[in-house]
């Protein structure tokens, strides 16, 4: 199979996964110049599971809130526009995914990884005086064209990660030389395909070589960071050599020594266990 039929085996697969109406609604409201943060409320509350889903990312450690906050008003009262539009978008992707049911691999291990890697990014984000949502946001997306493979060509992604494990190789080189593609690239494609801004859709594009980049550098060094720091972790090896060896670009896009990397891995691991039931 050629890498133009392993693509669309993909985007068939992915057209199961849309996101939800509401998102839509809120990217209509947000655009328009004269919306008012109380219409942006009663629309986000007209859905009980994503208003749910609303106030515990806002309640989460990494938006540092010193007091629970219980109402979506008041939640919509402590955050700006971009804010709000990264927190539903957030809780829209964990939506667009419930009832998937795939035999190849495990959807609650998935998710786990994915919040590990958006504590991880936003953690590395503060450790460089950045405050705001985005990196959190691209931790959650990082991997989420290995998802939509899964999906779409699962017997093909299995045979390419034993190749990995078998070779000591990073994947997303074993998926170029087996597909024509990496994870990344369908990342990057499914962003594209969702409407989501570049500001997305390039980190997590080349997030795995972020040398490649000229836009967005220091979010996809970041991001590179954070992917690589959770490997590292969950695969047991040791972060900064061999296959979780950083590209040297990235720690310039960032300022970050490795040893700065790594305390901020233990700080997002800390915060991790309380957040894993938003998604």
């Amino acid at each position: 199979m050629n890498m133009d039929d392993l693509i669309q085996k993909i985007r068939s697969a992915a057209q199961q996964v849309t996101l939800p109406e509401i998102y839509l609604q809120l990217q209509e409201l947000l655009a328009d110049p004269h919306h008012t943060m109380a219409e942006v409320a009663l629309l986000i509350n007209r859905n009980p599971g994503l208003s749910m889903r609303f106030l515990l990312i806002t309640n989460s450690p990494q938006n540092d809130q010193t007091a629970k906050i219980e109402r979506i008003g008041r939640a919509i009262s402590l955050l700006n526009t971009q804010q709000i539009h990264d927190i539903i978008l957030c809780a829209s992707v964990a939506e667009a995914f419930d009832g998937i049911i795939n035999d190849t691999f495990d959807m609650k291990q998935f998710w786990q990884r994915s919040v590990y890697c958006a504590f991880t990014a936003r953690q590395l984000a503060t450790e460089c005086g950045v405050k705001c949502e985005q990196p959190f946001l691209l931790g959650l997306l990082a991997d989420i064209g290995h998802l939509f493979m899964y999906l779409g060509i699962p017997e093909q992604s299995q045979q390419a990660i034993l190749q990995a494990t078998r070779e000591q190789k990073a994947l997303y080189l074993v998926e170029r030389e087996q597909f024509g593609f990496d994870y990344a690239a369908i990342g990057g494609m499914m962003m594209k395909e969702w409407s989501l801004s570049k500001s997305l859709q390039i980190p997590i594009t080349f997030h795995t070589e972020p040398n490649q980049v000229r836009l967005y550098t220091f979010e996809s060094g970041l991001l590179h960071i954070a992917s690589l720091l959770v490997q590292a972790d969950l695969e047991a090896g040791e972060f900064g050599e061999g296959v979780y060896a950083v590209n040297q670009n990235a720690l310039k896009m960032t300022g970050l020594t490795l040893e700065r990397c790594l305390e901020a891995r233990d700080i997002a691991t800390k915060q991790l266990k309380s957040s894993l039931r938003v998604f």
